[in-house]
This record gives structure tokens, C-alpha cells and sequence, in this order.
């Protein structure tokens, strides 16, 4: 089994970010998809979002990630759900994977580093990207940190590492520079933060005390501590904003 902090810190939590399952729920609701439609979970992790989508609404998803310690867990997350005939999982890059694939009616992507493509990291090019990637009418499920204020510039520095972050007005200008409609647009409370990092720190703090002599575990360990540092100071700056967008019929 490989193991990583992102398969140990996420191993407990529906959504490997902070928001409600249920907010994620209630926008797929919202889309209206027939069983059967044809999904992508761009960035999947442990597949939780995808296999919750597959089993209330029917959806047939590709989940797609690039960690293969979460790859595994993915696997091993939709056997044990009885959901392998409608998420087929694909341990891939986001950006050649999704430009080798036909449009998709919905694509859900949360925290998901460079989805159309290495070096794409800006806001408008990403949503951009993703409205090309949809049929006409079809839906993107957008979940990632949002600026709530002007953050001190080392803050931006390590936040932005990957991608480059918006504010929650910012986010929904991107959008619709893109073509796509807002159909609704939310940032978590606080409840999804604590629950979040709450289950991260316990998931971390537990493993590693049950696996003193693995190798992985001091750099396990330490990676924790750094992100409860990281978010102990930033939270005041950050926001994670939940988007529906749709792509109007042509």
C-alpha cells in the first residue's frame, strides 16, 4: 500500500475539501442529469465525490487523479461501494486526460491543480478550458480557495504554488467571461472548515501514532503540522467557494 499525507489526512472525509457533502449533493440536484449522464471528476482523490454523485443520481463518471497513494484508495473506495460499473477510474494527469476525451455533461472539479493543462493556472484561462470540455447545456461543479481579502504576500506566495486564486466575485467573473451562466454560488461556513481540518488533524495525528516505525511517518507528520500552521494563520484570508456553472444550449 503506498501511502502520502494526502491518503492519510483525507482518508476519514467525504470531500477532500472544505465543504458540506450535502451542499455538493444539493447542486447536483440541481442539474437535473438523467441516470447515465456522462460525468468527470477532474482531481478525484479518493473518488468520495464521484461515488457519492454515481449512487444518488445514477451518474456514470470517469475519476481522474495523478496520486497513485490515492488512486489506490480510490480503488479500493469503489469496490467496496459496488459502484465500478458507473466510476471508471483513471490514474492520469487532468489536462491530457480531458483533452483526449469527447465533452462531458458534467464535470466536477474541486481543489484540482492545472485541470486543462500544465502551466494554466489563471482563473479565466482554466474556466475557459473547462467550458470547451462541456456539451452544450452541460454543468461544471467548480469547488477552490477564494481570496476574502488582499492576503500578505508570502501567504500568496505558498497558497499559490499551483494555481492562481480568485476571490469569491472574481471566480464568477471568470465564469462568465467564459460563457457560462452562474447558476449558484456559495462559500463554506465554518462548520466546513473545522469539520475539514479537524478530520485532517486527527486522521495525521492518529496514523502516525499507529505507524511510528513507518518510513513515511516523520515526513507525514511534519507535512501536517505545516498545513494546520498554513491554515491557522490563513484562514482569516481564505474562503472556499462552491460554483454551478452551466454552459448555455447553443
Amino acid at each position: 500500500m503506498s501511502v502520502n499525507f494526502q491518503r492519510v489526512a483525507y482518508a476519514t472525509l467525504p470531500v477532500c475539501n472544505p465543504v458540506h457533502i450535502a451542499d455538493v449533493e444539493a447542486a447536483a440536484a440541481r442539474t437535473g442529469l438523467a441516470p447515465g449522464a456522462r460525468s468527470l471528476d477532474l482531481g478525484c482523490a479518493h473518488a468520495g465525490v464521484a461515488i457519492r454523485l454515481a449512487r444518488r443520481f445514477g451518474l456514470a463518471f470517469d475519476a481522474v487523479d495523478a496520486d497513485g497513494a490515492m488512486t489506490e484508495l480510490a480503488r479500493e473506495r469503489i469496490d467496496q461501494a459496488g459502484v465500478a460499473d458507473r466510476v471508471t477510474l483513471h490514474h492520469a494527469w487532468s489536462g491530457p486526460f480531458l483533452a483526449d476525451q469527447p465533452p462531458y455533461e458534467l464535470i466536477v472539479a474541486f481543489g484540482t491543480i492545472e485541470p486543462v493543462g500544465a502551466g494554466v493556472r489563471e482563473p479565466a484561462a482554466i474556466m475557459a478550458g473547462l467550458a470547451r470540455r462541456l456539451t452544450p447545456g452541460g454543468w461544471l461543479m467548480w469547488g477552490d480557495l477564494a481570496w476574502k481579502s488582499e492576503p500578505p504576500a508570502p501567504l500568496r506566495q505558498v497558497i499559490e504554488s499551483n494555481n492562481l486564486y480568485a476571490d469569491h466575485a472574481g471566480w464568477q467573473a471568470a465564469a462568465r467571461d467564459a460563457g457560462l451562466e452562474v447558476v449558484s454560488a456559495q462559500l463554506s461556513d465554518d462548520a466546513a472548515w473545522a469539520y475539514f481540518l479537524d478530520g485532517m488533524e486527527t486522521a495525521v495525528r492518529d496514523w502516525t501514532a499507529a505507524n511510528p516505525d513507518r518510513p513515511e511517518t516523520a515526513a507525514i507528520a511534519a507535512r501536517g503540522d505545516q498545513v494546520r500552521s498554513l491554515f491557522a494563520f490563513g484562514r482569516d484570508y481564505l474562503d472556499f467557494g462552491l460554483y454551478l456553472l452551466r454552459r448555455p444550449n447553443d
